[in-house]
């Protein structure tokens, strides 16, 4: 049985002796044990990061860069074997994790600008011979706790981007799929990254607590559900630390009666049961308005009937599994509650079969139509293949279901109106918005976060953001002595 252990100073160990079973979700096998680290493993973990930044940190911009961009091609020159893992331990189809390690990939390549995204601003003669400046330092040892849902892009979003700025980093990835975050490391060191400026950590919570409290790490980085994420932010700034918390959320995907219904029914299909609906950004709420609902259902349902649900190694595989037993059984209370609830089930996808994989843990497409706001399927987020229909009569009805959520994480409206777009967009109280784009995730260049319940802190992931998140800024103000001759000043300066 493989084991997977830690990451620690540029080699795989681990002290403690408590191991957790890893399954493959689309058998519902145990194929590995990870780690629990304990404190010595905590401990050994954040000393060698702490010891890797003072050195890292000294080293030019420039040279970073070009750490950087050698591992870029390494990645992409891994990009089958990375995607694989993801694939066995995750269950997605591997076009779908293929697509996960390039859009992460994406932002290693945004970092290894960091040369011109660390430059700061310069004023001559801010006063009489008095010059001032503004410089980003790094803030030291940085964490981040990472989902089950995209073990290679989610990580992506954070360490690059804090490596590039001079930090070290410690990941403590899922213990669901913790093996791709292990090999990013190992290319990371191929591509020549110190040893100890990426560590990975594996554990449960009680990893986790110590990296929330432990006074030597500057930073933490997180995405997972709400109410952890507050949990986090909470207990993060308690302990004096930045940081970037993202939660949950419940993506509404509002359809115009003027909208073009093939790509919106499109749109829908894969953003609702894509990545079996493990996203963040997935779309599990579709708001047609208007005389539009019944094509809307009707064509949905037809394209949903005909998706093909396998393991990620049949190569028509559209939708995999859900990631374990314990969710699967989460998802399937959700439905019956929301049949219980009044919710017309449309399609219903409790029951699915796959021959030689009847143990695993496979759910089909699930359809509600009229789905009202109180509703527990309306109001929670499932993290699963299940899409909630609602009907209203107006845009402006729309768009008060849209901002009454308490999740702001994602919306897409598909119209033919550049007025109602246009309002749309100015007026949406929602992170990330999309007009006529299904799953509106920023390029790396950009940044990802949402607003309301679906962001705790400050500052969003990757993009300027991420380099704001992940450096201070310090604001320099000079004068040489023998430029001017004065007295002592007892007033606020002033020109």
């Amino acid at each position: 049985m493989k084991k997977i252990e830690n990451y620690i100073n540029g080699s795989l160990q681990s002290n403690s002796k408590k191991f957790i079973p890893v399954d493959d979700p689309s058998k519902g096998e145990k194929i590995a044990e990870v780690i629990l680290s304990n404190d010595e493993d905590v401990e050994k973990t954040i000393n060698s990061s702490s010891e890797a930044f003072i050195k890292w940190s000294e080293v030019t911009p420039l040279k970073r860069s070009r750490v950087l961009a050698r591992y870029k091609a390494i990645i992409e020159k891994n990009l089958l074997e990375l995607a694989k893992i993801i694939s066995i331990e995750h269950g997605k189809t591997l076009e779908d994790a293929k697509g996960s390690v390039i859009r992460g990939m994406e932002v290693v390549e945004f970092a290894s600008g960091i040369p011109h995204l660390l430059k700061g601003e310069f004023s001559e003669n801010v006063g009489v011979n008095i010059d001032s400046w503004s410089i980003r330092q790094p803030l030291g040892v940085t964490a981040g706790i990472t989902p089950f849902n995209f073990p290679a892009m989610v990580p992506m979003w954070m360490f690059p981007i804090s490596i590039a700025c001079g930090n070290s980093f410690i990941l403590k990835p899922s213990e669901k799929d913790p093996s791709c975050g292990l090999k990013l490391a190992e290319l990371f060191s191929d591509a020549g990254l110190p040893d100890g400026v990426f560590n990975v950590l594996n554990g449960d919570k009680n990893v986790v607590n110590s990296l929330l409290g432990n006074k030597k790490i500057s930073s933490i980085s997180f995405v997972g559900s709400t109410p952890v994420a507050k949990y986090v932010y909470e207990k993060s700034a308690k302990a004096g630390k930045r940081v970037q918390s993202l939660g949950g959320a419940k993506n509404h995907l509002i359809v115009m009666p003027d909208a073009n219904i093939d790509q919106a029914v499109d749109g829908i299909m894969g953003a609702a049961f894509g990545s079996a609906g493990e996203r963040c950004m997935a779309v599990s709420v579709a708001v047609a308005v208007g005389d539009i609902a019944n094509e809307l259902l009707d064509e949905v349902l037809k394209q949903a009937q005909t998706l093909k649900v396998a393991p990620w190694t049949d190569e028509k595989a559209q939708m995999g599994p859900v990631i374990s037993r314990e969710h699967k059984n989460k998802i399937i209370d959700y439905i019956n509650t929301g049949v219980k609830e009044g919710a017309d089930l449309k399609l219903d996808g409790r029951k699915i079969n796959i021959q030689g994989y009847e143990n695993g843990y496979f759910l089909g497409p699930t359809i509600f139509d009229n789905v009202k706001e109180k509703m527990q399927i309306y109001q929670e987020e499932i993290f699963g293949p299940v899409l909630s229909i609602v009907r209203v009569k107006s845009y402006e009805e729309a768009l008060k279901l849209v901002n009454n959520h308490p999740f702001g994480n994602g919306t897409s409206i598909y119209t033919s109106d550049g007025e109602i777009s246009r309002n749309f967009t100015t007026n949406c109280k929602i992170g990330m918005v999309g007009v006529n784009v299904p799953i509106p995730v920023p390029m790396s260049f950009h940044s990802f976060g949402g607003w309301k319940q679906s962001l705790f802190g400050d500052h969003a992931m990757h993009g300027m953001e991420g380099v704001r998140f992940y450096t201070r800024l310090k604001t320099v103000t000079s004068r040489w002595p023998k430029s001017i001759k004065s007295g002592p000043e007892f007033i606020m300066p002033r020109n």
